[in-house]
C-alpha cells in the first residue's frame, strides 16, 4: 500500500519546520562568513598565521607557536565582531573553544 497523503495540517507543520530551520541555517552561515572575513583581516595584520580550513563549526589556523595567544585572541575577537554585526547589542554569547596543538590531528 502507498503511504497516505499528508493532511493539510501535517503539510503546514512540515513547511513551518523547514522554514524555521532554513532561517537558522542561513543565519549561521552568515555569521560564519562574517567571522571568517574578520578573522582573515586579523590574521593578515599578524602577517604569519594562515587560515587553513573551515568546515561547519571548525576553523583551523596555522601559526608559529609564539603567536598562539594572539591568534586565539583574534579568533575570539572575530567571533564577537560577527555577533555584533549580525545581532547588534545582545548579551547572547557565541562560545569559541580554541585548541593550540602541534598537529592538526591532535585538535579536539
Amino acid at each position: 500500500d502507498a503511504p497516505a497523503a499528508p493532511t493539510a495540517a501535517q503539510a503546514l507543520r512540515s513547511r513551518g519546520r523547514f522554514t524555521r530551520n532554513f532561517v537558522v541555517q542561513a543565519t549561521a552561515a552568515d555569521w560564519a562568513l562574517a567571522l571568517l572575513g574578520s578573522l582573515r583581516r586579523r590574521l593578515t595584520a599578524l602577517r604569519t598565521p594562515q587560515l587553513v580550513f573551515f568546515q561547519h563549526d571548525e576553523v583551523i589556523v596555522h601559526a608559529p607557536a609564539g603567536l598562539a595567544e594572539e591568534v586565539t585572541a583574534a579568533v575570539h575577537a572575530a567571533a564577537d565582531e560577527a555577533r555584533r554585526l549580525l545581532f547588534g547589542d545582545t548579551a547572547v554569547v557565541f562560545p569559541m573553544e580554541v585548541a593550540v596543538v602541534d598537529r592538526y590531528a591532535d585538535a579536539k
